[in-house]
């Protein structure tokens, strides 16, 4: 008999929950590895209906991603972990600040991957040593759908946003998972408490949600600003406001957040400067000063050509003239998507006959496609002029 088997269960999750708080995570539970039966279809059915866009990793790892005995089939027991990264102010009031570049709250420090993981990599450690079973970490980004292992482990609930939902914290939980050979008694699952409330569906911008809990991912911000590559489809572009990093409006109005509060202690050395962004600043990015300010953080992820894509949507959005010369030093930028998403911003800030002169000048001597493209809908006032 194991030393798992042999120490009382309940002894062993106070053990856990006790080491996951000294670390720093807020929200422990324990699941069963096929506690979450429906999320596999789930799934197969969003990518069958192509809402997953141009997430091909998501078909390649659905299989995987079935269950965590897909995963790993020895796993006998999911321990969920949560942390508190709850705004001490309502992210959505920079959405007025024209000027300012709006970057999701989880992005705004140290990039929660490395900090999570490495303390999860901490608790199974001294659970590996305590029980003498195998343990395995993962945050995110390897295929395991954590939101519903959270809600069967009782942390919380998938909102009609398809979030994750707790009492305590509202939307503001990192997650991140410890499978285990060892056997712990699970929790309960934690109930649906969205009731009739619709406020998360109807804040999106770009009405992403086609139902409650359901989410198309081609049509929603944090998507279209993290993992699309390309250019931004033209009638999304107004939408996005000046959210150049992810989108938190869905989350922020979900009321279970009057219930949460922010996050007690910085746990993921916030950096200050992220918090209202000046537009202008980024414009004059190069790769290698993207690359210096985003040390560290989330937003280097996505490289410098699709950031600053992001930035000069913003800039089109913003109807601020004083952005003209900096984007018209990008329509000779080395990548093609910024070349295209600057003249999109010049159509939106110039006067007709000014942009009109200046496409003159500059469209000839283009020589991607996709720039002649946007050169051509702005000139004919189409959708994204």
């Amino acid at each position: 008999m194991s030393t798992t088997r042999a120490q009382p269960l309940e002894r062993l999750r106070a053990f856990i929950e006790r080491e996951a708080r000294a670390v720093g995570f807020d929200a422990v539970g324990f699941a069963g590895p096929t506690a979450a039966p429906q999320a596999a279809s789930r799934l197969a059915e969003f990518v069958a209906q192509g809402r997953h866009g141009t997430m091909e990793w998501m078909a390649e790892t659905m299989l995987r991603r079935s269950s965590p005995r897909a995963l790993w089939p020895e796993v006998r027991s999911v321990i969920m972990l949560g942390m508190n990264y709850g705004p001490a102010q309502n992210p959505l009031d920079l959405l007025d600040r024209k000027d300012r570049g709006a970057i999701s709250v989880y992005a705004r420090n140290r990039d929660y991957h490395d900090v999570v993981k490495g303390k999860l990599k901490q608790i199974a450690g001294k659970i590996a040593a305590r029980t003498g079973e195998d343990v395995k970490v993962f945050v995110d980004t390897a295929p395991v759908m954590e939101k519903p292992l959270a809600a069967a482990a009782g942390l919380g609930w998938q909102g009609k946003h398809t979030n994750l939902v707790s009492r305590e914290f509202g939307s503001w939980l990192f997650l991140g998972s410890i499978f285990t050979t060892a056997e712990i008694v699970p929790d309960e699952p934690e109930r649906d408490h969205c009731g009739s409330c619709r406020a998360c569906l109807e804040s999106c911008p770009t009405s992403a949600f086609p139902a409650p809990y359901q989410i198309d991912a081609r049509r929603c911000i944090s998507y279209l600003t993290i993992e699309h590559k390309g250019p931004i489809e033209p009638e999304l572009r107004a939408l996005m406001g000046n959210r150049i990093y992810g989108c938190d409006d869905c989350l922020a109005t979900c009321p279970w957040n009057k219930f949460a509060r922010s996050a007690a202690e910085i746990k993921l050395q916030a950096r200050e400067e992220l918090n209202e962004p000046e537009l202008a600043h980024f414009l004059t990015f190069d790769d290698a000063t993207f690359r210096t300010f985003f040390s560290g953080s989330p937003v280097k992820r996505i490289g410098r050509d699709r950031f600053i894509r992001n930035v000069l949507i913003a800039v089109g959005n913003s109807g601020m003239q004083g952005f003209i010369p900096a984007c018209k030093s990008l329509t000779e930028d080395h990548s093609a998507v910024v070349r295209g998403a600057a003249v999109w911003a010049l159509s939106r800030l110039m006067l007709p006959q000014d942009f009109y002169e200046l496409a003159l000048r500059l469209r000839e001597t283009e020589v991607e496609a996709e720039v002649q493209q946007e050169w051509a809908m702005a000139l004919a006032g189409g959708t994204a002029a």
